[in-house]
C-alpha cells in the first residue's frame, strides 16, 4: 500500500490550499482514509477522515466548515480542500488509511493504529 500526498505550501492567512493523496495497492474499497496533521512539539491529529460509503465525513472541531473533504474510489484518491487558513493550521499534513469502516475512530485515535498506513507529509505553512 502507498500513499502519495502532494499540495501543501505557503498561504497567508485567509487563503486557501488543496491537499491530494492517491492510493494504491489495496486490495478493496473497504478502508478509511483520511487526513492527519502534526505541529511542531505537538502530537499528530486526525483532521478528516472519511470512509468509502456516503456517510458524513469526520471533521475535526477546529477545521469544521473550512476544510472539505473528499473522496474518489474510482481514482483511489483522496481531496482536502483548506479555506480560511489560520497560523494555527500550519503543520505537516499526513495521509492515513485503515482496513476498517469505523473512520471516526480512526480520525480520533489513528496514530494508535498500528496496522495504519501512512504517506510521506507535506508541509501547510500559514504566514504573512
Amino acid at each position: 500500500v502507498q500513499l502519495q500526498a502532494s499540495g501543501g505550501g505557503l498561504v497567508q492567512p485567509g487563503g486557501s490550499l488543496r491537499l491530494s493523496c492517491a492510493a494504491s495497492g489495496f486490495t478493496s474499497d473497504y478502508y478509511v482514509i483520511g487526513w492527519f496533521r502534526q505541529a511542531p512539539g505537538k502530537e499528530r491529529e486526525g483532521v478528516s477522515c472519511v470512509s468509502s460509503s456516503d456517510r458524513s465525513p469526520y471533521y475535526a472541531h477546529s477545521v469544521k466548515g473550512r476544510f472539505t473533504i473528499s473522496r474518489d474510489n474510482v481514482k483511489n484518491t483522496v481531496v482536502l480542500q483548506l479555506n480560511s487558513l489560520k497560523p494555527e493550521d500550519t503543520a505537516v499534513y499526513y495521509c492515513g488509511a485503515l482496513y476498517s469502516s469505523d473512520y471516526n475512530a480512526f480520525c480520533r485515535y489513528g496514530t494508535h493504529f498500528n496496522d495504519a498506513y501512512w504517506g510521506q507529509g507535506t508541509q501547510v505553512t500559514v504566514s504573512s
